[in-house]
């Protein structure tokens, strides 16, 4: 594609991007759906330009104010990837004087936003978090995830995995904290990768591994994931489970349940067992109340731990919809504690970084539920051999997971455990 047609291309992607009406991956991919012509050069080009200025948004309006023209073309132009030359073929003369300019103000030179890029209701209540951390957290949120896999142990065993993904081209290392987690260099396409096609690795995060460890369910048991998604972690427990007991992957979206088959299908997992609900209080939930061993609580929330994926999160959240998210997840853990059986194990878990939507939640369960006692975190990390497990954890004797991208190069994960008293 022509470099000036690349260009409108980009501008015309990044204002719809910014209506924020959807998540930026939705809209990136309907994109490409509409524009089957684009190629894989083409499309990585759209896609950089875009996540370039979700991370970057604060300094590149900015800098885009001296400009002229659209404000959706300076932006474009401003986070272009790749080759100067290439983008400066497309520019007019003024447009080139002033792309220069721009490239040569110094980090040192920008106020405080225009280097965090962050909105500042967010920076306060991170900040209060982190201190004097605050400037490597927000740095470590504006840079792209690696890609983490996770060896399914149905299958494979990791050194074994990382065998097989060498000899198929890929860079990768053992994950420092998940025992079953390998991290890649770059981004590869796995779609026809041996080992994914045939169920041996999945994506996920190494945090989000973690919780399945947490939950530490037992062949045989009744277990219950209760807001499922696409099942990343209800393949980690199936895996856990050895295929045997009965796994519920509870989730009100059909549509994500559906993308959870094919996955399944890959694993070699028979006892899964996806159920659509209409909401936390679904009759099919009530009819398994205190039939339950574990329940794991991947709660809906900000995702504000994920920036790293999803920059346009910062900018589509507010206190006011944290707020909502909150309140609906002491709704949800509460509908999820009545499944348990007397001495089953209750994990509470958000990829959010705020106060309000983890340690806040877990405070209002527990004064409401003196039937319910806390485990803490790091015992059950240390058991289930997970290295350095008091450096993953807060709160008093190792009360909470806590991972933070600039700390342990994870998402961001909170997680809580109880277990229901006899």
């Amino acid at each position: 594609m022509h470099p000036k047609a690349l260009l409108d291309e980009s501008a015309s992607l990044i204002e719809q991007v910014f209506k924020f009406e959807h998540p930026a991956d939705a809209v990136v991919a309907r994109h490409f759906r509409e524009n089957r012509s684009l190629g894989p050069r083409e499309r990585a080009t759209l896609s950089d330009t875009v996540y370039t200025i979700l991370r970057e948004r604060l300094r590149l309006e900015w800098l885009a104010r001296s400009g002229s023209g659209s404000k959706w073309r300076r932006l474009a132009i401003l986070a272009f990837p790749g080759d100067r030359d290439f983008l400066k073929s497309a520019l007019t003369e003024p447009e080139k004087i002033w792309l220069d300019h721009c490239d040569a103000v110094n980090d040192a030179e920008l106020m405080a936003p225009h280097r965090h890029n962050l909105p500042e209701w967010l920076v306060t209540a991170l900040r209060d978090q982190v201190g004097d951390e605050f400037n490597a957290l927000a740095a470590s949120l504006n840079q792209p995830a690696p890609l983490d896999l996770r060896v399914n142990v149905l299958k494979a065993k990791r050194d074994a995995a990382l065998t097989a993904l060498q000899k198929a081209g890929l860079a990768g290392t053992a994950t420092p904290y998940s025992p079953m987690g390998i991290r890649l260099q770059g981004k590869p396409s796995l779609a026809k990768l041996p080992a994914f096609v045939q169920g041996e690795v999945e994506v996920q995060d190494e945090g989000s591994q973690l919780l399945a460890l947490l939950l530490d369910a037992k062949r045989g048991e009744m277990v219950v994931d209760f807001c499922a998604g696409a099942g990343g972690k209800t393949l980690a427990i199936g895996a856990a489970m050895r295929n045997s007991g009965r796994l519920y992957a509870f989730d009100t979206s059909g549509h994500r349940l559906d993308a959870l088959k094919p996955r399944l299908a890959r694993s070699g997992l028979s006892n899964v067992h996806p159920v659509a609900i209409a909401h936390e209080r679904d009759d099919r939930i009530k009819r398994l109340a205190g039939k339950i061993d574990r329940v794991l609580v991947d709660a809906p929330c900000s995702g504000l731990g994920t920036l790293r994926r999803s920059p346009d999160l910062k900018w589509r959240q507010t206190p006011q919809t944290v707020g909502d998210l909150a309140a609906l997840q002491q709704a949800i853990l509460h509908s999820a504690a009545r499944l348990l059986k007397p001495g089953g194990r209750l994990v509470y878990a958000t990829c959010s970084l705020l106060r309000e939507e983890n340690e806040a939640v877990c405070s209002a369960f527990e004064a409401g539920h003196a039937d319910f006692e806390p485990v803490p975190v790091e015992g059950l990390l240390a058991s289930a051999h997970v290295s350095e497990a008091s450096s993953l954890c807060s709160g008093k004797d190792g009360r909470w997971l806590r991972l933070w991208p600039h700390r342990h190069a994870t998402d961001g994960f909170f997680a809580a455990v109880w277990r229901k008293r006899p």
